[in-house]
């Protein structure tokens, strides 16, 4: 989960983040057992259309959470890529997988544009956004750590930097933390952590 794309006031601020997962005996770049540190799947978040969307979406389906933003030029794209290979490479037992890519950029990312962002990676994928408040409350509840630069509201288009943490978090048919990954793992060891919980 490392911070990717940040500024050098982004870096530093980041760089306490190095990393929650040490404090729980975990190294880089592997696929980590978390149930009993992480809480269960819980938000509520707006979906396309503007509709809200809980977590009772999920119900019965295996979950593989990541946080990104959908301009993000390298890191997000390349994650969500490998996610709809793992998903894809399930053959029939892909239906049982959903990913999950939670937006921490809510003023470029509306809900139907981040949707139509995932639809090119995966159409079972489902994008959401929310407010800053909701988005905050999310990412404490992960250990996701973040930060946006502010837009200038007299040049709204203008470009920004966005500094984010980088995991892929599974979570079971009943909503419960398994495992956390590394998005620099492969997609062999993805399979192999995910495997287990398939019906």
């Amino acid at each position: 989960m490392r911070p990717h794309r940040a500024g050098k006031s982004l870096t530093r601020l980041l760089a306490g983040l190095t990393l929650w997962t040490s404090g729980l005996g975990m190294a880089l770049a592997a696929v980590h057992p978390v149930r009993g540190f992480l809480p269960d799947l819980q938000f509520s978040l707006q979906g396309a259309g503007n509709t809200t969307v809980t977590q009772q979406v999920f119900t019965g389906k295996i979950v593989l959470m990541f946080f990104g933003y959908a301009s993000c030029p390298d890191i997000c794209p390349t994650t969500m890529a490998q996610l709809s290979q793992v998903v894809e490479a399930l053959g029939p037992k892909a239906d049982q997988v959903r990913i999950l890519f939670i937006s921490v950029d809510p003023h470029r990312d509306t809900p139907d544009t981040l949707q139509a962002y995932v639809d090119q990676f995966d159409p079972r994928a489902i994008g959401l956004t929310g407010n800053e408040k909701a988005i905050a409350a999310l990412a404490r509840r992960y250990r996701v750590a973040y930060q946006i630069d502010r837009p200038d509201p007299e040049n709204p288009d203008a470009p920004y930097e966005v500094a984010h943490s980088r995991g892929i978090y599974a979570f079971d048919q009943q909503g419960e933390a398994v495992w956390l990954a590394s998005d620099g793992e492969s997609q062999e060891a993805l399979l192999t952590a995910l495997k287990p919980l398939l019906r």
